[in-house]
């Protein structure tokens, strides 16, 4: 498939970098306000009243309107399951927000819904954003995502349990089949968890495709879904993974990324690719947790370093009630580093901008988050700046996993998903 992604890289963002189970809403439907009323649609990055994001954006839009009398924000919360749905439907109903914080952007810049970045921030702001989400955020040379939080995939691995497999840490395809192996040996429920389930499978795929120097598009920015070296990944995973019994009971199809966390959690996994918040979850419930690279195939070598993964969110503006300058002043406001920093921390994630991801000396990330920072620094993103990203990733979420069945062909199964891909720019 050759079909041009917008951007001028291979970039992209994961549709959630967390699973809440509900929102709250702390607003109405509707239109945005009269006058000095803005309204945010945003998603819930909790699973629990105590978690719940409502308590941060209530105190935010409070310290907003102290500093900004004339302007109020009012802020409606949605679960990651229905926000990019519903935000889609408010636009089409000519009730678009003032401000979304979501998962996909693209779509509305194609239609020219969105102001750009240099219509609301300053110079310095727009400045300030880490480089690898500045470009997934921009469609040509304009920016129109703004990157929100954000993180990075590292290979987790359980630290006790190598241990007692008597293994180190893999660098290379074949020393993690050596691990898992040995972890098998030991009895160890899942030796390598390969989440390739609907939830999130298109994050798994491109790690491992982005170890063996593939990914979802060429170094040109077209999708190559079913270039050779995607198809080799696929044959390697089912051939040295799938079919030994190296990823657990749970064939890879059917597995969700969450289920695989809280069985990561639970002690029960030797091997996955996670990011900041499981760190911190796992050691919590007494996991002793290592973290690397992903290792490379060993066609590339040990000493090839190739790209990791980043994920992150985006914060959007909509021009339908043209309060240009009113959005600019909030998000200005927002994106200070002590606000950023504080909804990172909350979620233990990444802060988009440069000043406020500092080191800890410095009052950015904690310790323990620096390594997924300096990977983000180097990272590929999903081509989230294509405008039919949200159309191929579910394709890619839904029938990845076939491509290691048993009875799946890997070459078959990438080869029907960059079809399916290729019809979907068509129909734009």
């Amino acid at each position: 498939m050759r079909r041009r992604i917008f951007g001028s890289a291979a970039t992209a963002v994961a549709l959630g970098l967390l699973t809440p189970l509900a929102g709250c809403g702390i607003s109405t439907d509707g239109g945005a306000g009269d006058g000095g009323t803005l309204r945010l649609v945003a998603a819930e990055y909790g699973d629990s009243a105590a978690t719940g994001s409502a308590s941060f954006w209530d105190k935010v839009t409070a310290d907003f309107t102290a500093a900004h009398p004339g302007i109020k924000v009012e802020v409606q919360l949605l679960p990651w399951t229905d926000i990019d749905r519903e935000v889609s439907r408010m636009v089409k109903a000519g009730k678009a927000p003032d401000m979304a914080l979501m998962g996909a952007y693209s779509d509305f810049a194609a239609q020219g819904k969105l102001y750009s970045a240099d219509e609301l921030l300053s110079l310095t702001a727009e400045a300030n954003f880490l480089q690898p989400l500045a470009e997934a955020g921009s469609v040509g040379s304009t920016l129109y995502g703004l990157p929100f939080v954000a993180s990075s995939r590292l290979l987790f691995y359980n630290e006790g349990l190598f241990s007692k497999a008597g293994v180190s840490a893999p660098r290379t395809w074949s020393e993690l089949k050596s691990a898992a192996k040995a972890l098998k040996d030991k009895g160890v429920k899942f030796p390598y968890a390969m989440p390739l389930g609907p939830e999130e499978a298109h994050a798994e795929a491109m790690i491992w495709e982005l170890s063996n120097g593939g990914g979802y598009a060429d170094s040109s920015g077209n999708y190559s879904l079913a270039s050779d070296q995607n198809i080799q990944t696929f044959r390697w995973i089912k051939d040295n993974l799938v079919t030994p019994g190296l990823v657990g009971p749970t064939p890879p199809a059917q597995l969700n990324r969450a289920d695989a966390f809280a069985a990561f959690t639970r002690g029960e996994v030797g091997m996955l690719n996670g990011y900041p918040s499981l760190a911190h979850e796992a050691r919590a419930k007494g996991i002793s947790v290592g973290t690397v690279a992903m290792p490379v195939s060993d066609t590339l070598g040990s000493g090839e370093v190739t790209p990791t993964v980043g994920v992150a969110d985006w914060m959007m503006a909509f021009k339908q009630h043209g309060h240009r300058a009113e959005i600019g002043a909030f998000l200005d406001f927002v994106y200070q580093d002590e606000n950023l920093s504080e909804f990172a921390d909350r979620y233990h994630l990444l802060p988009s901008t440069v000043s406020a991801s500092r080191t800890p000396s410095g009052g950015g990330i904690d310790n323990n988050d620096q390594q997924f920072l300096t990977a983000l620094r180097g990272a590929q993103l999903y081509p989230v700046n294509d405008p039919d990203w949200v159309t191929v990733s579910d394709t890619i979420k839904r029938n990845i996993g076939r491509a290691v069945e048993p009875s799946g062909d890997p070459k078959a199964v990438l080869e029907d998903i960059a079809s399916k891909a290729n019809d979907a720019g068509k129909k734009r």
